[in-house]
């Protein structure tokens, strides 16, 4: 019978840049068990139903699945979220759209909208945050709108709630203090969507267009018609979007437009301030 370490030591994960950690996710998945029970029982003998367990997880990842589709949660901001192949895996970056837009709105009540909600992990990192705030997200699929649901129900967040609506088709007459938005914005072409991660994840949470701007185009001509005078749209895009980006709502009429590097510092979110 294998031990805790022997089972880290010997996990096979080449092609992840995350090898020791993947293993030890998935390893603590398979005994029901935290990352901290491994490092305090290196040597617990593990039964055979886990081991059987973990290897078909480490065959899983060595096949290129996400860990977080593996395991079926993923960890954003302070909330643990069940995630699934129908919706983008929540990344760090994206916590900075729920960073900024915290600075930027007062504790006061404001209706925020989320467009592209998938998982619901900016609607109900925010909504958690503020309970003052209502919350809306919305997605076309309506299976994500379905796991959205069930993690503000388990995470009891009455102040969110999620909608059918492919960005703002099913808005209509609606205003909001805030739209916030991490759309697809990957052009078709990039190489990257054939490695890693992202090969497992859905094409249209990925893909936008030639270059990737497609949505965000669509999504900075028609927010003006849904926020209030004074609000705020944001949207998270690529590395290399910002220029792009800023000219598209400055071209639409925001204005006081910026945008805010990530952990990495590129330039990751763009905002603008719209008046009427």
């Amino acid at each position: 019978m294998a031990t805790i370490m022997t089972l880290l030591n010997e996990a096979q994960l080449p092609d992840s840049p995350s090898a020791r950690l993947d293993a030890e996710l998935l390893l603590a998945a398979a005994l029901g068990k935290s990352r901290s029970f491994l490092r305090t029982w290196p040597e617990r003998v593990v039964s055979r139903e886990a081991h059987d367990l973990f290897d078909g997880f480490i065959a899983r990842r060595q096949a290129g699945e996400p860990v977080a589709y593996i395991l079926g949660h993923q960890g954003f901001w302070s909330l643990d979220l069940e995630v699934a192949p129908h919706t983008l895996i929540p990344r760090p970056d994206t916590e900075l759209l729920v960073e900024t837009a915290l600075a930027l709105l007062p504790a006061t009540p404001a209706r925020v909208l989320d467009l592209g909600t998938g998982t619901g992990a900016i609607a109900l990192a925010l909504a958690c945050e503020r309970p003052s705030w209502q919350v809306l997200g919305v997605d076309r699929v309506a299976e994500a709108v379905a796991l959205a649901e069930r993690n503000r129900e388990r995470l009891d967040l009455n102040n969110a709630a999620f909608r059918a609506s492919q960005w703002f088709s099913e808005l209509a007459g609606e205003r909001f203090s805030l739209i916030v938005s991490n759309p697809p914005y990957i052009p078709s072409a990039d190489p990257h969507l054939t490695q890693g991660d992202v090969r497992f994840e859905p094409s249209s949470a990925l893909v936008s267009g030639a270059d990737g701007l497609d949505d965000i185009r669509l999504i900075v001509e028609q927010a003006p018609d849904h926020l209030e005078s004074g609000g705020w749209l944001m949207l998270e895009h690529g590395y290399d979007q910002a220029d792009a980006v800023r000219d598209l709502l400055l071209t639409r009429g925001f204005a006081r437009v910026e945008s805010r590097r990530d952990f990495g510092g590129h330039e990751r979110i763009s905002l603008g301030n719209w008046t009427c």
